[in-house]
């Protein structure tokens, strides 16, 4: 019994609606239900109004045992952006377009320096991944391939000071690991394809849908979002090796991530994205499960 519940970007108004939707009430400053537990996929920070009140409801309730917090590719990148290189800058550049990505967290927190820092060392207790006898839960994708180096190394699944400096380094299992399963897969369009991104950005790669089989699909088909731009050839042979997909004989996987801009829906009976946009105006939505083994769209929740 368990409400999951996706990304939320700080607008703790909307998460508190949601709880209180679900049948969460707020006892001794902390959220919870009489048979419940929620499970959140990550990104509580950077974008919204609230980033603060929205930590703090969610740490309570993991810290209560009423919760459970993944960690997102926020909090990654934030880890990243804080932890100092031996050479000096930061693991995460502080390239303007890094800054304006993590400019409202750092805004809200002006003046709350051992606060925020403390905040960043409880990121380092999110686990990565969950995974119980019936369902399983990422941020972004689970690929066994991934999930099999990750466990072999990461205590509790969470990052160490250490695993975080290692999973920097570009092309090593780990980087490749922590990063898939944190951000998603992608890959290159042919020559002649590109598009731009939300920021305006000329871009080469797109967000595939790990989900499914590539040797059946296109590059159009096989984008998580849908644009009329891309080419409906099939995809390049030689990439085929490197794309492991999530079979239908699977146990339901949920995860965020990917700011879909559509009405709530399964891509899949196995296969529910939670990430709706909302720091677009998007609704926040979460999914109750109960267990079943074929997902139901009558199950989202949403504010």
């Amino acid at each position: 019994m368990i409400d999951v519940i996706g990304d939320i970007h700080g607008y703790a108004d909307k998460l508190t609606a949601l709880l209180h939707k679900l049948g969460y009430t707020k006892q001794n400053g902390t959220y919870t239900h009489p048979e419940r537990t929620a499970l959140f996929v990550g990104d509580y920070i950077d974008r919204g109004p609230k980033i603060r009140e929205t930590l703090h409801i969610i740490r309570s309730m993991v810290e209560s045992g009423q919760a459970i917090a993944l960690m997102g590719n926020h909090e990654y990148n934030a880890l990243c952006f804080h932890f100092q290189e031996s050479e000096g800058g930061h693991l995460r550049k502080h390239h303007i377009k890094n800054i304006i990505q993590h400019y409202e967290t750092l805004k809200q927190f002006l003046n709350r320096q051992e606060e925020y820092e403390d905040y960043l060392d409880w990121f380092k207790s999110l686990p990565l991944y969950y995974e119980t006898a019936t369902f399983r839960a990422v941020h972004a994708c689970w690929d066994a391939h991934h999930l099999k180096t990750l466990r072999a190394v990461l205590p509790g699944d969470c990052l160490t000071d250490e695993l975080i400096y290692l999973s920097v380094r570009k092309g090593t299992a780990l980087n490749i690991a922590v990063d898939e399963t944190l951000k998603g897969k992608e890959i290159t369009l042919p020559e002649a394809f590109h598009f731009e991104d939300k920021e305006g950005v000329r871009r080469r790669q797109i967000r595939i849908k790990w989900w499914e089989n590539p040797v059946v699909a296109n590059y159009k088909h096989h984008s998580v979002i849908n644009m009329e731009t891309l080419p409906e050839t099939p995809i390049d042979p030689a990439l085929l090796n490197s794309l492991w997909h999530y079979d239908e004989s699977e146990k339901p996987v949920f995860f965020g991530h990917y700011w879909l801009s559509c009405e709530p829906m399964l891509f899949r009976n196995n296969i529910c994205c939670l990430d709706y946009s909302v720091a677009k105006n998007g609704p926040l939505v979460a999914y109750r499960f109960d267990g079943e083994q074929e997902l139901q769209a009558t199950k989202f929740v949403m504010v």
